[in-house]
């Protein structure tokens, strides 16, 4: 294990040498920008700086972005650590992992307190206060909404699960969260996944075109449509015992489901490499600038 350990030491080492004799010969992964005036407010100019290609690092008016490069550079070893997985769990990963975790969770703590509590509970009470100071575009003469102090108060109530005494405070707020949330979600879903299915499976079974011809394909696609869910609701109807003719339509319920499943598999599967070959684009492309499939860097 120790042999093992100081053979990957030993390669991370020398590809970090590598990696800083590239970058400082080549130049890979750094970003350039330009400075284009996008207006001019009451005689000050509202300056954008804009990417522009490589190629393009010798002209005047583009310079170097250390901002955007770090970035770049930020964002290529946090990709590093985190497929530094598949030699299995390491402290370089679950140091990528925490920084991830705890990133998204502080911008998910900010998102929720700007639109929820700024522009939504305070924007009600105190409309004044908000428009002088976070929300300087809000509507003159918004009167405040006193409806807004139930869930003020609530929220409060919630504050309590911290304390060393009084938890229980924070049950009954929380209990009306998730009472009045599975209400919501209940009607939502009734309407989508109940309602709306049965409304698409009511359909012809024999199709007809706009010029009144046979639509052979239309008519085969609705007749699997109406037979699958029909094989389907039929699988889950437990009344009945599987045995028969009922025992030969749940085999083929069974079969849909596997389909079904499946596909929703290979659907996921495509989802996450999508997702990998993005991020090796990204290392190759941007970062190490192996490869040009841009045609960014043509001439350089």
């Amino acid at each position: 294990m120790r042999r093992e350990t100081l053979i990957w030491t030993t390669l991370m080492v020398l590809g970090g040498l590598a990696l800083l004799g590239r970058a400082a010969t080549v130049g890979n992964g750094r970003v350039y920008i330009r400075a284009v005036t996008v207006a001019e407010v009451e005689g000050v100019q509202v300056v954008q700086y804009q990417g522009v290609p490589p190629s393009q690092r010798s002209e005047a008016d583009v310079s170097l972005s250390w901002p955007r490069t770090i970035g770049i550079w930020i964002s290529a070893l946090c990709t590093l650590g985190i497929m530094s997985f598949v030699l299995g769990d390491n402290p370089l990963y679950k140091l990528m992992e925490s920084i991830f975790v705890g990133v998204s969770a502080a911008y998910l703590m900010v998102a929720a307190f700007w639109d929820e509590i700024v522009q939504n509970l305070f924007r009600s009470l105190i409309p004044g206060l908000m428009r002088d100071s976070f929300l300087p575009g809000l509507e003159a003469g918004l009167q405040t909404d006193y409806s807004y102090l139930a869930p003020l108060l609530m929220s409060g109530m919630m504050l309590w699960r911290l304390a060393p005494k009084g938890a229980w405070i924070a049950r009954w707020p929380l209990a009306f969260f998730i009472g009045a949330t599975a209400g919501f979600r209940l009607v939502s879903y009734l309407e989508a996944d109940f309602t709306q299915q049965i409304n698409n499976t009511i359909m012809p079974l024999i199709v007809y075109a706009a010029d009144e011809s046979f639509d052979i394909w239309g008519s085969i696609r609705n007749v699997l449509i109406v037979s699958g869910v029909l094989l389907g609701l039929v699988y889950f109807f437990f009344s009945v015992p599987h045995r028969g003719v009922v025992g030969g339509l749940a085999r083929g319920g069974v079969w849909l489901l596997m389909i079904t499943f499946g596909a929703s598999f290979g659907y996921t599967v495509m989802g996450r490499i999508a997702l990998l070959a993005d991020r090796l684009q990204f290392l190759f492309d941007d970062w190490l600038w192996l490869i040009d499939p841009t045609m960014q860097r043509i001439g350089m």
